[in-house]
């Protein structure tokens, strides 16, 4: 039994995001909420709210889910659409910004006893 969970659209670039959801790619859930609570990242209490959320969705699947038993099966970053943003530039041009976003995916499953 697996559930999913994912925030969309997130202003953080993938590759920092990345960076935290490394930390907790194959952590028990319990395990895995402590680290996040711990990173010290901007980004790391909106990958906390996903993980809480897919074990919600866990719990909502299947009543009789042991949460003790949840593990983080599936941690990804994807990268999502770019903003794009001019910034002025000397002699009249203008240099190009792009403000990423991310969309992070997180599965929680069951442990086999």
């Amino acid at each position: 039994m697996e559930s999913k969970a994912e925030a969309r659209y997130i202003r953080v670039s993938p590759q920092k995001a990345r960076l935290v959801v490394d930390l907790i790619r194959g952590m028990q859930a319990g395990a895995a909420l402590s680290a996040l609570r711990a990173a010290n990242k901007r980004i790391a209490p909106t990958v906390e709210k996903v993980l809480q959320s897919a074990i919600a969705n866990a719990q909502n699947q299947n009543e009789d889910v042991d949460v003790d038993r949840l593990y983080v099966s599936e941690a990804k970053v994807n990268e999502g659409p770019r903003m794009k943003r001019v910034r002025p530039a000397p002699m009249g041009r203008a240099y190009r910004i792009q403000r990423r976003m991310a969309h992070i995916v997180i599965r929680v499953a069951e442990k086999e006893a």
